[in-house]
């Protein structure tokens, strides 16, 4: 999809209905904090968030020293959350989708193509607020 190679998020943003996604270790007690920062750098842009949504990584899901590595190398999020994410995008007609995490190329034109949607990381949003 062209619009997830767009490396423009502030053209992209301006009315856009936004979704935030964030892959977090079950350990980290700044979620709400990250969010708010990434729904701050949003909103400057001119977009509007109309939704969160969190993947928790625990222990349970490969031991303590895997809680920071992603969960797949292709979309980050576990399958079904991707999936569930890529739902929630398409029936909430968000226009752009951030990740709180960085994310590589191919992440994102994968991420792209399932949520019918350009992706973007944080890094992008912030380092663009011009």
């Amino acid at each position: 999809m062209a619009g997830s190679r767009d490396r423009r998020p502030s053209s992209l943003l301006a009315g856009a209905d936004v979704m935030l996604v964030g892959l977090f270790s079950a350990k980290d007690r700044q979620v709400d904090a990250k969010f708010d920062l990434l729904a701050a750098s949003v909103e400057a842009l001119g977009g509007r968030v109309v939704a969160r949504h969190v993947q928790r990584r625990g222990v349970s899901h490969g031991g303590a020293r895997k809680m920071t590595s992603p969960f797949s190398r292709r979309t980050l999020l576990s399958p079904g959350k991707a999936r569930e994410v890529a739902d929630a995008c398409r029936s909430a007609e968000v226009a752009v989708a951030v990740f709180v995490n960085p994310l590589t190329e191919q992440q994102r034109t994968i991420l792209g193509d399932l949520m019918d949607c350009p992706v973007f990381s944080s890094d992008d949003v912030i380092d663009h607020r011009t």
